[in-house]
């Protein structure tokens, strides 16, 4: 098939990041679905990587936006000016969570929020010392790379930072690595890319008291599993623990770049002197970004979508019943649908794509589809895309590819 003037230029003039892009020209989106240039639509089942938590562009969000944007964008670097949006996003994270989590330094993505507070934990503690988890992603800059836990993302750009330590997920005897040097333990409170992995209560139990016996900070990554995506509005409420610091990004945008790490006056107060400015940014907490975030959080506490995310997690796992599916993984609205091998679900992907359903798989289980729609997905619209998926799963198992 011909490739239009724009699809010829996102290829010679765009940076790819693989070699097979989805190459679905973008024309607009709307709820829950992405419209191309031809007029076809696509249902986005993954909610652009877990961004688009209130749908594409839900009215409160656009109001937000054109109403910031008729008072000012870019004024000054982060922290200088007093900006009302950002205060009132502030303010408001700070009433959903626990004391003393109560300071917020936002940022422009997920990496950005990692790096920050790897560097914040390093400052306040004075040790170099970090613990993560086998398969745990913290995002694709140095920092946060380095903090991840798959060697084959990291090893071509090796050598990373100093000090890593990687544990099993989940396993308690690991924990024993946790010591008096250690700054921090940076750790997703449930692991995304590598397919969907919970821990238990009792894990998590043992975790932070290791941190709080040894001063070492908690570091809670819920770039992909807070804002409500579990069924909390942060996934660390299922284990009846509480982070150090927290990280946020993705969900909380409503589709507009945004990412903050949390923490107390106390630990947070550790940038602001040796040396003054230690961590700045320059767009970190955009105006038109914090009141797009102000209006997701608030559409998300307003239409009671946490509520709905157990039952509408319940329904995907009711219908998607096949005898390809191997098993199905979630917490929540986060979810792993397990196949054989990723040369099956690869071609289940692109017969999905091809019927109007975008879906992908996960950076470290490249065998389970990703399935994390927008929370305001309708019971409708969950039997609507179980069916077409079924049809496309059966489709690959009537022809299967010959060797």
């Amino acid at each position: 098939m011909s490739k239009s003037l724009t699809q010829r230029q996102f290829l010679q003039l765009v940076a790819q990041t693989s070699e097979e892009p989805l190459m679905v020209e973008v024309a607009s989106a709307e709820g829950c679905y992405i419209y191309d240039q031809k007029g076809k639509k696509y249902f986005d089942l993954i909610a652009g990587i877990g961004v688009s938590s209130v749908g594409h562009r839900h009215p409160a969000v656009i109001d937000a936006i054109k109403a910031q944007a008729d008072k000012n964008l870019h004024v000054m670097v982060f922290g200088e000016f007093i900006q009302t949006p950002q205060v009132k996003l502030a303010e408001a994270l700070c009433k959903t969570l626990p004391d003393p989590l109560e300071v917020t330094y936002f940022v422009n993505s997920g990496s950005e929020a990692a790096e920050g507070a790897l560097k914040l934990a390093k400052r306040y503690t004075g040790r170099f010392k970090m613990i993560s988890c086998i398969d745990g992603y913290h995002g694709s800059s140095h920092g946060a790379l380095s903090a991840s836990g798959n060697e084959m993302l990291k090893q071509n750009f090796r050598p990373l930072l100093p000090g890593f330590q990687h544990i099993a997920f989940g396993n308690v005897s690991s924990l024993d690595l946790i010591d008096f040097k250690t700054a921090a333990v940076i750790i997703e409170t449930v692991q995304g890319e590598a397919g969907v992995r919970m821990a238990n209560k009792a894990y998590f139990k043992k975790l932070r008291e290791k941190c709080s016996k040894t001063g070492a900070l908690l570091i809670l990554d819920e770039i992909q599993c807070g804002f409500g995506r579990t069924g909390k509005l942060w996934a660390f409420e299922h284990y009846g623990i509480q982070p150090d610091i927290l990280l946020a990004a993705k969900g909380m945008g409503g589709g507009m770049p945004i990412g903050c790490f949390i923490s107390s006056k106390e630990i947070m107060s550790s940038l602001k002197q040796n040396p003054i400015l230690g961590h700045i940014t320059t767009f970190g907490g955009h105006p038109i970004s914090t009141a797009a975030s102000l209006a997701t959080l608030e559409t998300i506490q307003n239409e009671n979508l946490i509520d709905q995310v157990a039952g509408k997690a319940l329904l995907f796992k009711k219908l998607l019943k096949h005898d390809l599916i191997k098993s199905i993984r979630n917490q929540g609205l986060l979810m792993a649908v397990e196949f054989e091998s990723y040369e099956v679900l690869k071609r289940i992907i692109d017969r999905a794509l091809e019927a109007g359903i975008i879906t992908d798989w996960f950076l470290f289980c490249n065998n389970s589809m990703r399935i994390a729609p927008p929370l305001t997905i309708s019971e409708i619209e969950i039997k609507e895309v179980c069916q077409t998926l079924l049809k496309s799963i059966e489709w690959v198992s009537k022809n299967p590819l010959s060797y």
